[in-house]
C-alpha cells in the first residue's frame, strides 16, 4: 500500500497509468466467446480478454492463442513471475508492474510473491523493508520495538491464540533491571481492577517503572479514561524510564486514539504441519512420554498428528472445512486422558480402536463439529490413523502412494527427544498431500490469499480517499469512480428494464400446475423480486447523481459497488454468488434466458435443465421425487435422488428428455476429475482446478436401492464457499476408496466464479 501510494505521488521512479492500477487491484473479467485453450481456466481467459482492452496489451489475447504451447510452458512453471514471457512480451521484465498484470490474469496464485518481489525492487532498500524482522525471534522484535516506545507511546500487543506475550515482557524486564512487584507491575484487567491499574500507573509515571495492563478489551469504557490519563501524563511530563505495555484481543471497543498513539505488535501462532505437530507433542511433559509404554507412545504420537492435521487443514478454506472450528490443545489433552484410562483398564489386551475413534471423532473433537461432511472428514482421518499399523512404522500421509518423495512415517516407539528429532528431520516441507488433498489445493489456497490481499488494498485505498480512480496525485488518466458508476448504472438500466416476467400470464398458460411448473413459477417470482430491487436502487441512485435526492448510505454503497465491479449486497441476497458484478450480470442473463425458454412451453420441462441457473435447485430435485411418488404411489420421504452420468457433455448432444427423471447440467467437480469415458472419479491433472461434469440423469428411487459399493457420495454446493450452499449428494462411481475423495475435499460446484 505504501509503495503504490508513493508511485501515485511520483515519489518513486515508476510511471504507472491509473487504469493499470485499477486493473491490478480488481482483475476485471470480460466474457467474450469460448475459451479455446483447454489448459487455461475459464476465469483466466476472461481476465485476458479484459487485459486486451488496455492500450499496452491489445495484442496479448491473440498472441496467447497463436503461441499457446510456449505460453503453456510459462504457465506451468513453478515460479512464472520470475520466468521470461514468450515472444516480445519477454520485454515486460523491464517493466515489472506491467508483468504483474499478466501474472494477475494467468497465475493469480503467484501474486503475493510477485507483489513482494515488486516492492523489494522499487523501494529504496526494499529488501530490508520486505524481509524486515523475519530473522528475529519474538523477544528480539519486542526489544527492538522498545527503543521506539516513549513515556507517551505505549506498546500495544494484539493477542493471538497460543502466544504468551507476558512471558516475553517479563524476560525483557529482567534484562533491563526491573523487579516484578517493585518496579515492574503486572495487572490483569477485569471488574474492579481499574482502581489497581490507575494506582500502578501513577507510581510508574512518577518513579520510572514499567506497567503491563493485560486484556484491556474487557473494559472498553475504562479505556477512554486510560487515553485521557495518558494525555495528562504527556502534559505533566513523566519519568524518562516510565513505559506502558497493553494487551488485548482484537476488539472494536478499543478507542482509536489509543491505538493510534501506540506501537502495535502481534505474534501469530506457528503455521505449518510440522510446527503444529511439534507444539502438540511438546504440550506433554517429557517425563510422561518417556515413562509411557510403547503402545501408548505410538497412539499418542498418532493423536498429536491427528490434532495437527485438524488444526492446519483450515488453511485450505472451504476445501478444508465447510465451517471453521475452535479446536485447541485442550481437546488433545482431554483425548490423551481418555486414552490413558483405556490403556490402563485394558493393559496387555487388544487395543479398542473403534472405541478410541468414537471418543476422539464424535466426542472430544467431534463435539465442536456441527457439519456432517466435516465430521466425516475427521472420522475418515481417524480410520486412517487409529489402527494396528500405527504401532509400527506406518504412513501418515493418507492415500499418498502415487506422490513421489512425499511421505511421513511414524517412528518406532522411542524417547521424547527422538520424536522431536524425527519431526524436524522428516517433516521439512508443507504439502497438501499431508492432508489427503491434491497438490492443486495449494494453488487454490494461494489464489484465495492473493484475492484477499487485493481486496484489503482496495478497502484501505478507499478508506484513505484514494477510491482507486482519483487522479489528484498524478496517477495518470482515468475516469472518476462516480463516472464509472454512472456509466455502469445506465448500462444496467438499459439492459434490464424490460426483463421482468408476467407471472400471472405464465400461470394462466399452464393447463395444470404440477411439481415442475411450481418450481419454475417460484423461479419467476424470485427473479422478479431481484429485478424490482435492481431497478429501484439504480433509479434511486440516478436521482442522487442528478441532485434530485440526497445521497444516502445505501446509495453511496451501491455507487461504490458499481465503480469497483462488486456485487451489491441487496442484489446478492437473491442467490449465493462469489462473482464480480460483470460476470454476475452475464450469469443472470443466462438464468433469465433459461426461464424465458421455459415460458414458451410451460407444460414441458427443458430437455436438459441447467441446474446451476436455478435459484432454488433443491426444489427441482424435490419435484423429481414428487412426480415419481405420484406416478408410482410411493411415500415421498422414502425416496432419494439417484444420479447416473451420461457420456454427453452438453445439452445439444441430448436427443430427448429423460424417460425416468430429468437431465441436468452445469455441475463442475473440484478436488478431482470425472473421466467421462470410464465413468469414474480420478485424480486431477496438475493445475486442473475444476473439471466440467457431463449431463446427469437424476431420478427418484427408494433409499434402500441406492448403490453402496464402489460409490462416493459427493456433496454438491451452489458456490465454492460451500458450507450453507449445500444442495444434495450425488452418487459417483470410484475404484479408489471413498475416503480418498472425502479427505481430498472433492465436491460438485454449481457456480464457479
Amino acid at each position: 500500500m505504501i509503495t503504490f501510494q508513493l508511485i501515485k505521488r511520483k515519489q518513486l521512479d515508476v510511471e504507472v497509468d491509473q487504469n493499470l492500477f485499477r486493473f491490478l487491484m480488481f482483475a476485471p473479467k470480460k466474457v467474450a466467446g469460448e475459451n479455446p485453450l483447454d489448459w487455461l481456466p475459464k476465469s483466466a481467459w476472461d481476465s485476458v480478454q479484459a487485459l486486451g482492452d488496455l492500450e499496452d496489451f491489445t495484442r496479448f489475447p491473440g498472441d496467447l492463442v497463436e503461441a499457446a504451447p510456449r505460453f503453456q510452458e510459462w504457465y506451468n512453471a513453478s515460479t512464472p513471475e520470475t520466468e521470461k514471457l514468450p515472444l516480445d512480451w519477454a520485454g515486460l521484465d523491464k517493466t515489472p508492474f506491467l508483468k504483474m498484470l499478466v501474472v494477475r490474469c494467468l497465475r493469480p496464485d503467484r501474486m503475493t510473491v510477485a507483489v513482494e518481489n515488486f516492492v523489494t525492487a522499487v523501494l529504496p532498500h526494499g529488501s530490508k523493508y520486505a524481509k524486515c524482522d523475519s530473522t528475529l525471534n519474538a523477544n528480539q522484535i519486542i526489544d527492538a520495538s522498545l527503543s521506539d516506545a516513549t513515556t507517551v507511546t505505549p506498546m500495544f500487543f494484539i493477542l493471538s491464540p497460543g502466544v504468551d506475550v507476558v512471558a516475553e515482557v517479563d524476560k525483557l524486564g529482567l534484562k533491563y533491571g526491573y523487579e516484578a512487584g517493585t518496579s515492574y507491575h503486572n495487572v490483569s484487567m477485569g471488574q474492579g481492577q481499574d482502581i489497581v491499574a490507575e494506582d500502578r500507573m501513577e507510581q510508574a509515571h512518577r518513579n520510572g517503572h514499567w506497567v503491563i495492563l493485560n486484556n484491556i478489551h474487557l473494559m472498553p469504557t475504562w479505556c477512554i479514561r486510560l487515553e485521557k490519563r495518558l494525555d495528562e501524563y504527556a502534559l505533566e511530563g513523566s519519568h524518562s524510564r516510565f513505559r506502558l505495555f497493553l494487551t488485548a484481543d482484537p476488539n472494536n471497543g478499543i478507542p482509536i486514539g489509543l491505538l493510534d498513539r501506540s506501537i502495535k505488535l502481534t505474534n501469530e501462532p506457528p503455521a505449518g504441519l510440522a510446527a503444529n505437530l511439534k507444539r502438540a507433542f511438546c504440550s506433554f511433559p517429557k517425563e510422561y512420554i518417556d515413562e509411557a509404554d510403547s503402545k501408548t507412545k505410538s497412539i499418542l504420537f498418532g493423536l498429536c498428528h491427528f490434532h495437527a492435521v485438524l488444526m492446519e487443514r483450515k488453511m485450505y478454506g472451504p476445501m478444508g472445512y465447510n465451517m471453521m472450528y475452535p479446536f485447541s490443545l485442550g481437546d488433545l489433552r482431554d483425548s490423551s486422558v481418555c486414552l490413558a484410562n483405556y490403556m490402563e483398564s485394558n493393559a496387555g489386551g487388544k487395543i479398542p480402536w473403534a472405541d478410541l475413534r468414537y471418543i476422539f471423532g464424535e466426542i472430544m473433537y467431534g463435539g465442536h463439529i456441527v457439519n456432517d461432511f466435516d465430521r466425516l472428514v475427521a472420522n475418515t482421518y481417524l480410520e486412517w490413523y487409529m489402527k494396528d499399523d500405527l504401532l509400527e512404522e506406518t504412513e501418515m500421509y493418507p492415500y499418498a502412494e502415487d506422490e513421489k518423495s512425499l511421505s511421513f512415517r511414524t517412528p518406532l516407539p522411542t524417547s521424547y527427544d527422538r520424536y522431536l528429532d524425527h519431526i524436524d528431520e522428516e517433516l521439512k516441507i508443507d504439502t497438501p498431500v499431508a492432508f489427503g488433498l491434491h497438490t492443486n489445493a495449494e494453488i487454490d489456497f494461494r489464489t484465495t490469499m492473493s484475492n484477499k490481499m487485493f481486496h484489503l488494498l482496495v478497502e484501505l485505498d478507499n478508506a484513505g480517499g484514494g477510491a482507486g480512480g482519483d487522479d489528484e496525485d498524478g496517477g495518470g488518466g482515468g475516469a472518476s469512480p462516480e463516472e464509472i458508476a454512472a456509466q455502469q448504472m445506465q448500462e444496467i438500466i438499459d439492459a434490464y428494464t424490460d426483463k421482468k416476467f408476467d407471472q400471472e400470464d405464465v400461470a394462466r398458460s399452464c393447463e395444470e400446475v404440477g411439481p415442475y411448473q411450481n418450481v419454475f413459477l417460484q423461479e419467476i417470482e424470485q427473479l422478479n423480486k431481484l429485478h424490482t430491487e435492481m431497478m429501484r436502487s439504480l433509479l434511486e441512485l440516478s436521482l442522487g447523481f442528478k441532485g434530485e435526492l440526497s445521497m444516502s448510505d445505501a446509495m453511496d454503497e451501491l455507487c461504490g459497488c458499481l465503480s469497483l465491479d462488486r456485487l451489491p449486497a441487496k442484489w446478492a441476497k437473491a442467490y449465493p454468488s462469489l462473482r464480480g458484478l460483470t460476470t454476475w450480470l452475464f450469469d443472470l442473463n443466462m438464468r433469465l434466458h433459461q426461464v424465458e425458454e421455459w415460458c414458451g412451453n410451460p407444460m414441458d420441462i427443458p430437455k436438459v435443465t441447467w441446474i446451476s441457473g436455478l435459484i432454488t435447485p433443491q426444489s427441482f430435485l424435490t419435484a423429481i421425487m414428487q412426480v415419481t411418488a405420484q406416478k408410482n404411489q410411493l411415500e415421498l420421504d422414502k425416496l432419494q435422488v439417484a444420479t447416473d452420468c451420461l457420456k454427453k457433455m452438453t445439452a445439444e448432444e441430448v436427443d430427448a428428455p429423460s424417460r425416468d427423471g430429468a437431465y441436468i447440467s452445469g455441475m463442475i467437480m473440484q478436488g478431482a476429475r470425472f473421466d467421462v469415458t470410464s465413468g469414474i472419479v480420478e485424480k486431477s491433472k496438475p493445475k486442473e482446478m475444476y473439471c466440467p461434469m457431463p449431463v446427469v440423469n437424476c431420478r427418484a428411487v427408494l433409499s434402500e436401492k441406492i448403490p453402496k459399493n464402489n460409490i462416493y457420495l459427493v456433496p454438491c454446493y451452489k458456490t465454492t464457499s460451500r458450507g450453507p450452499t449445500w444442495v444434495f449428494c450425488a452418487q459417483l462411481q470410484t475404484k479408489s476408496p471413498a475416503g480418498r475423495w472425502i479427505l481430498a475435499g472433492v465436491g460438485l460446484i454449481f457456480d464457479v466464479s
